[in-house]
Formats: structure tokens, sequence, C-alpha cells
């Protein structure tokens, strides 16, 4: 996925996600991001879902038994 530059406040105003929650959701790594948060961000900035979702999660592992 091509990193984009996206603004936070052009982002908002289409999504509904408020501008504090979406700079929770950058700078906390704890911070969790919901399905119907994903799905409306990446509609936003003109990407894919599944390939957001694979960026998002790309550091999750499955653990071998």
């Amino acid at each position: 996925m091509d990193k984009k530059s996206v603004n936070k406040a052009e982002i908002s105003r289409r999504t509904g996600i408020s501008a504090s929650r979406l700079s929770e959701l950058s700078l906390k790594s704890s911070t969790r991001l919901t399905a119907e948060e994903l799905y409306l961000i990446a509609l936003a900035i003109d990407s894919e879902p599944a390939e957001v979702l694979e960026e998002v999660c790309k550091h999750l592992k499955i653990e071998n038994k």
C-alpha cells in the first residue's frame, strides 16, 4: 500500500470521526480501531478497505503450536 499524505480535518469531515479520535488512533498504539472506522477511513483516502486492514494488522501473527 502506498503511503498517502492525509489531512485529518478532511478525513474527519468526510467520515464523521472526530479529529480527536483520529489523533488518538494515529498517536496511541494501544488504541483499538473499529471495523467501521477502518472502512470509513479507507473510503475517505480512496483506498481499498482490505488494503488498509492488511497495513494496520501486518504485525499480527498466528502462533504455531
